[in-house]
């Protein structure tokens, strides 16, 4: 028992020396630069992740829970259809603006080019949790095509603005928010109005 905790103990400790590698080199980071952040050889490293890519999947996975919960949160907080919209784009960007190497490491690394890993599956639990709350938000029947076709849209859109953002830097993040949400509140407000007048 004492080791298993140990052995995790450490493996989150150098996942934080990982991290701070990345924060830094975004997705040119390598096992060198992060063996050395942790006073460690690079073989040590290998004995706990395997390779690169186990690690890139180890650091996918605690930024992409983390990012989804700080969605979900944003999503299923009060306000109005449109406050909601608006709240889950902003929490979306205010992530890659905090730690915009992160980003970068997350979907440019190598590692992330074959299938996506761990990134790909949380864009489809986002996306399907997005469907959900549109058909519910709505009132859609469980086969309409729309609630999956939206959330797929929704997420490509705030997904390429952001990442253009992040290279532009030509507006502050809040009024990128807001044209966002302009953006697509056109058929989704006017889909809320007619499933029952949902005010904005």
């Amino acid at each position: 028992m004492t080791i298993a905790v140990d052995r995790d103990a450490r493996r989150e400790s150098l996942l934080a020396a990982a991290d701070l590698v990345v924060q830094r080199d975004g997705p040119s980071a390598s096992m060198a630069a992060i063996a050395a952040q942790a006073g460690i050889t690079k073989p040590i490293l290998y004995r706990h992740f395997g390779d690169k890519s186990g690690l890139y999947a180890a650091l996918a996975e605690r930024h992409t829970d983390r990012l989804l919960d700080a969605l979900v949160d944003a999503l299923t907080a009060g306000g109005s259809s449109r406050e909601r919209v608006q709240r889950t784009i902003d929490t979306y960007l205010a992530v890659i603006e905090a730690e915009p190497q992160v980003y970068r490491f997350l979907v440019e690394s190598e590692e992330a080019a074959p299938s996506g890993g761990p990134v790909r599956g949380f864009l489809k639990r986002l996306q399907e949790l997005l469907a959900a709350g549109i058909t519910h938000e709505l009132r859609l029947d469980a086969d309409d095509v729309r609630a999956g076709i939206w959330a797929a849209a929704i997420l490509g859109m705030v997904q390429a603005a952001g990442d253009r953002w992040l290279e532009q830097r030509d507006c502050l993040r809040e009024a990128l928010s807001a044209q966002l949400t302009d953006l697509l509140w056109g058929a989704y407000g006017s889909a809320s109005a007619a499933a029952g007048g949902l005010r904005e």
